[in-house]
């Protein structure tokens, strides 16, 4: 495993990033911000943040020019995630969930295939979902019951998911299912694209959250629902080594809205101790608090480097990508979570109200530590590629 490159230059901050976190951060603050306490308290779809990201480019950033996107790269998908996630978790997931659900065809599907779903999701007609994960196969992905069984020159679906993001809103899914039965463990898996139209797909209750309440978490069921051939995404049997792809890439972006809820979090906490007072000054004077922010800037930029770094790695296709992706989206998480915490220590009593929004920040930071693999499981990635 590489540990960096020694040229040192991992990534490039050019003139045009600047300009884009500019641009996200003042959508954000102004079409997104004003809406993200209702959403969490509705435990609703953030659909004025869906709005605003399609208006203004942001909606699948990462999609090609040539199927009607921006064309942004991995670093400026990340900026675009991080200044969502600032404001509102539940609006990052709107263009981090996209890049999730649309990467297995980046890898490996057809130009057909691209073109016919990458398209919409860049004009911001259509979303799209990942379905991995199921009830008795979240780390162990390759013990997913989920089955697609040939039948001329279709397949039929049978089986569910869990824990998807953005179900029921999205049109479109990357499925993973069983394939070859008795074939290979991890060799037997196909990717295909499933639409919310497909007859007998049908999704779960909405899930019950702790957090980023306003992206719905639903299961699918899928009761055989027959689609027709041309929906396989990459080599039949390929499945699981492209979707393990995927997090590799993917993982950068759930680092870039941790470090975004952690900067949100920071931000108002620094905020808030220069208007507060006890025993007669403002408590941002206390060396204990401005150790704490010190403490917790470092952090966060720390988490931010790893990311940028990551994302560079994510763009040119390091080999070293799996260990980096792992490592940025697990340190950043725990330092989303420490941060948001301390940030409600430092409001005391307010911190932990919903008058403010560190709670939910704090709320919101917890899944950054669970999906898209646990950081038990980022740590077990981390140690395979240092173990090569």
């Amino acid at each position: 495993m590489s540990t960096g490159n020694r040229d040192f230059d991992l990534f490039k901050i050019s003139e045009d990033h600047e300009a884009l976190r500019g641009a996200v951060r003042a959508v954000a603050e102004d079409k997104i911000a004003p809406y993200a306490a209702a959403v969490d308290e509705e435990a609703r779809y953030p659909q004025e943040a869906h709005d605003a990201l399609v208006a203004s480019d942001f909606f699948a950033p990462h999609i090609a020019e040539e199927y009607g996107g921006v064309g942004a790269d991995a670093l400026a998908t990340c900026i675009v995630i991080e200044e969502v996630a600032r404001v509102d978790a539940s609006a990052s997931l709107i263009p981090a969930v996209n890049k999730l659900g649309t990467m297995p065809l980046i890898i490996a599907a057809n130009d057909d295939v691209l073109k016919r779903y990458l398209t919409p999701v860049a004009a911001g007609k259509s979303t799209f979902s990942y379905g991995l994960s199921e009830r008795e196969a979240g780390s162990d992905t390759a013990a997913m019951k989920t089955r697609a069984k040939r039948d001329g020159d279709d397949w039929i679906v049978n089986g569910q998911k869990s824990w998807i993001t953005n179900a029921g809103v999205s049109d479109y899914y990357t499925v993973l299912a069983v394939t070859d039965p008795d074939g290979k463990r991890g060799n037997n898996v196909t990717a295909f694209v499933l639409e919310k139209s497909d007859e007998g797909f049908t999704f779960g209750e909405k899930e019950r959250k702790l957090g980023i309440k306003g992206s719905p978490t639903r299961e699918l069921h899928f009761d055989n629902v027959r689609i027709p051939g041309d929906r396989i995404v990459g080599a039949e049997g390929e499945g699981l080594k492209i979707a393990l792809a995927t997090l590799d890439h993917t993982r950068v972006t759930i680092g870039a809205q941790a470090v975004g809820i952690a900067q949100g979090a920071l931000d108002f906490a620094v905020s808030y101790v220069k208007e507060r007072k006890q025993f007669g000054k403002n408590i941002a004077e206390f060396q204990g608090i401005q150790f704490m922010l010190a403490d917790m800037a470092m952090a966060v930029e720390a988490a931010r480097q790893m990311v940028y770094v990551a994302a560079a790695k994510s763009e040119r296709g390091d080999k070293d990508l799996p260990f980096f992706g792992a490592a940025a989206k697990c340190y950043a998480s725990d330092v989303a979570m420490q941060v948001t915490t301390d940030a409600v220590q430092l409001l005391g009593g307010a911190g932990y109200v919903r008058d403010f929004p560190v709670e939910r920040m704090m709320r919101d930071a917890k899944i950054t530590q669970i999906y898209e693999g646990t950081n038990q499981i980022q740590r077990v990635v981390m140690a395979r590629q240092i173990l090569k």
